[in-house]
């Protein structure tokens, strides 16, 4: 969830940020691919991909329709991606949350852990959501900003223009004193006496971005 320590602004554009960071640990994963094409340099570590493509490292999960990718001298991996729409997911570290976007262009630098979201995107922590023409992430410090840009296209039959504008929601935080990250506040734990709690299931959280953004639901 995005907490109340985020700092907001709002004029042409919007930004958040909290201190916490993202899934540090992806880079040290391999880098696995897959598409209908593909046209990859084994030597450079360079490729294009088209149709369907999945591209993953660690938490980091990308689908797009194509996407040109290169593997850094740190190992991290950096992408440029269009889809109708493409996703992009990955885990932040030491919660059990993803960060999630979805737009029909992607640029995402690895080394500086920086993502560029261009054209109906949107960008989801938790319940939380900010969509706009064009939203920037960077993973190293959790600061989201997001600019008001025209449309770059006609609106289609049945779809809402997003138009020249910043949209967001943050959801109500819990009152019942609970958070994410422990603390005094917390739930105590159950007596020793007791049986161990199932492990909590984290399955991917599907991006459902409504009809202002894409036609079609994600994956």
């Amino acid at each position: 969830m995005l907490h109340a320590s985020f700092v907001a602004c709002v004029t042409a554009g919007a930004a958040y940020a909290p201190a916490a960071f993202a899934e540090k640990a992806d880079r040290d994963k391999p880098i696995n691919y897959q598409a209908d094409t593909g046209d990859v340099n084994v030597q450079t570590k360079v490729g294009t991909l088209t149709g369907s493509v999945i591209l993953t490292q660690g938490t980091l999960t990308i689908h797009a329709d194509k996407i040109v990718f290169h593997q850094n001298l740190d190992n991290s991996v950096s992408a440029t991606a269009w889809g109708n729409p493409i996703t992009f997911r990955e885990k932040r570290d030491n919660v059990d949350e993803y960060y999630e976007g979805v737009a029909q262009r992607a640029e995402y630098d690895g080394q500086k852990r920086f993502l560029e979201l261009f054209d109906r995107a949107l960008l989801r922590k938790g319940a939380d959501e900010i969509r706009s023409n064009y939203i920037s992430y960077n993973a190293e410090t959790e600061f989201f900003k997001a600019e008001g840009r025209p449309d770059t296209r006609p609106a289609v039959e049945g779809e809402a223009p997003l138009g020249a504008r910043v949209r967001g929601v943050f959801q109500p935080q819990s009152k019942d004193g609970k958070n994410d990250q422990g603390g005094k506040d917390a739930k105590a734990a159950p007596p020793k006496s007791s049986p161990p709690a199932p492990p909590k299931a984290n399955p991917p959280a599907p991006l459902k971005p409504d009809g202002s953004l894409s036609s079609e639901s994600t994956q």
